[in-house]
């Protein structure tokens, strides 16, 4: 065999780099991660396999024309996948609990505000405007609003934002009950709150996607793709006459773009650009948004129940951030701990859902602050 043939061989061998290594290793633990502790599978398994293909030595897929950057290109480069995303959450999500307790509007936007804590942080540690307003609105714990807003306003920091945002979404339940449980008393967790069973009208849940399309693209513009497509799917499921679309849209449609958009995001998770100081503190400036959102919104609660002479459970506030549904089957977790026949979870959703509309308001809000053209 001759030396060059040997080199031919070998030449993926040696193209192996310490950051490409690390990376594999990232990428394995993602995807034992969603395998072995069923955290986020839908998302951080593809994420995974799509960092490991990218930092593959001489790998034609993360080339330029490659599949991976092909996917890239269609999906993420131009925001495709996050708002057909969004469409398929519209279909899957009720909004029933909102409608029939308007005031949980105001928990959901009380949970949005570490966003704009987070960002005056991120700049007083040197990020730009954009990178400072990408990294806040991690705590949404909304991973298409995130990936959209930072798509368009930091792309290089899209891999570390996104992986930062879907990684607390699945540790919902480990990082919000130490919080829920600092700022309430164990009075507070058992406040019993009745349970509502106000029919809302067929008129009532269609109107409300087109209402709200409208208002919000007319008071935050840069809001309109991603409030506009999510009340899209939350149209075609409250219509009643498209089951087809409906059905497609919450399977079919959310699973491909879902896979798809997995590899596009892990393909940019370089080890050359992804293993940076930067990307530790985009990590702990994510969690403490995270947790300043939740503490937040309990805080909020506190408000509430304050004003309602001790009838409102502070737990509930903590749904208002765009977790949806994990933060209000925790709030659930949370009250039967104190009193296992305290129902909240239909409140809690109502919280959890306006804060799903609040995290989409809060992207269009900073967009419009950044400037995005």
């Amino acid at each position: 065999m001759s030396p060059d043939t040997l080199n031919s061989m070998l030449a993926g061998v040696q193209a192996v780099t310490w950051q490409s290594l690390v990376m594999l290793t990232v990428g394995c633990l993602l995807i034992a991660l969603a395998v072995v502790k069923e955290y986020e599978p839908l998302l951080l398994l593809p994420i995974g396999a799509g960092c490991i293909l990218a930092n593959l030595p001489l790998s034609p897929l993360a080339d330029e024309g490659g599949m991976l950057d092909i996917l890239y290109n269609i999906g993420v480069g131009n925001e495709l996948f996050p708002l057909l995303i969004f469409i398929g959450i519209g279909a899957m999500t009720d909004f029933g609990p909102l409608l029939e307790n308007p005031r949980m509007v105001l928990l959901g936007a009380a949970g949005q505000l570490g966003i704009f804590l987070t960002l005056i942080l991120a700049l007083a540690l040197g990020f730009s405007r954009p990178e400072a307003a990408s990294i806040g609105v991690i705590g949404a714990i909304d991973g298409p609003t995130s990936i959209y807003v930072s798509g368009i306003l930091a792309p290089d920091l899209l891999g570390p934002i996104t992986v930062a945002a879907y990684s607390y979404m699945s540790l919902v339940r480990i990082i919000m009950p130490p919080i829920m449980r600092l700022l309430t008393t164990k009075r507070e967790r058992a406040i019993r709150m009745p349970y509502s069973q106000r029919v809302i009208s067929k008129r009532t849940r269609v109107l409300f996607p087109v209402v709200v399309t409208i208002v919000v693209g007319i008071l935050v513009p840069f809001a309109t793709p991603l409030i506009g497509m999510l009340m899209l799917g939350n149209l075609l499921r409250e219509s009643g006459v498209v089951e087809r679309l409906t059905q497609a849209a919450s399977n079919e449609l959310a699973n491909v773009v879902t896979l798809f958009l997995g590899l596009a995001i892990g393909s940019t998770m370089v080890g050359e650009d992804f293993i940076k100081a930067s990307t530790l503190f985009i990590l702990g400036l994510g969690l403490i948004a995270f947790c300043l959102d939740t503490a937040a919104g309990v805080m909020f609660g506190k408000l509430l129940n304050l004003f309602s002479g001790g009838k409102f459970n502070p737990l509930i506030g903590a749904a208002g951030i765009s977790a949806f549904p994990m933060a209000a089957r925790v709030v659930q977790q949370e009250a039967q701990r104190e009193d296992y026949d305290n129902f909240l979870l239909m409140h809690a959703m109502g919280a959890n859902a306006a804060g799903q509309v609040a995290s989409v308001v809060a992207g269009g809000v900073l967009l419009a602050l950044m400037g995005a053209g």
